[in-house]
């Protein structure tokens, strides 16, 4: 397994804890809550982080 795709993997897992997190969040507090949207705005990172090492591996 390349440096890369352990990162990619690493990534993935990151993004579905956020994920989870964000619906827990928003089955308790409510979608529009604060820790709902800051969760929202950390799984986006994540996700952006995730198609940009993607991205680059296709172009590399």
């Amino acid at each position: 397994m390349t440096n890369v795709t352990g990162n990619v993997m690493l990534l993935q897992q990151q993004i579905e804890t956020k994920r989870k997190q964000m619906f827990n969040y928003a089955a308790t507090y409510g979608i529009n809550s604060k820790l709902t949207l800051q969760c929202s705005q950390e799984l986006d990172i994540l996700l952006n982080r995730l198609n940009y090492k993607l991205y680059h591996k296709q172009t590399a």
